[in-house]
């Protein structure tokens, strides 16, 4: 799917507005929470799940507290 979407001003913040289409197909709806994640290939947006973010906050944690191990299996 390609869409073009509007960003709008909400208060101080700046915001978009998600056609119904795909809130449907994301299987969210209004006052529902959304993931957003960075990935190579740009941004991806999925249903916020507690048990995926508190595994990623875990992640990230051991990813800051052992770079430099990463970055020597990296190479």
């Amino acid at each position: 799917m390609t869409r073009k979407l509007k960003l709008t001003a909400i208060g101080n913040s700046t915001g978009v507005v998600l056609p119904r289409e795909l809130l449907d197909k994301l299987r969210v709806q209004r006052g529902d929470e959304l993931m957003v994640l960075e990935t190579p290939d740009g941004i991806t947006l999925t249903p916020f799940n507690p048990e995926f973010a508190a595994q990623m906050e875990v992640a990230e944690k051991v990813m800051r507290r052992r770079r430099n191990l990463l970055r020597k299996l990296a190479e």
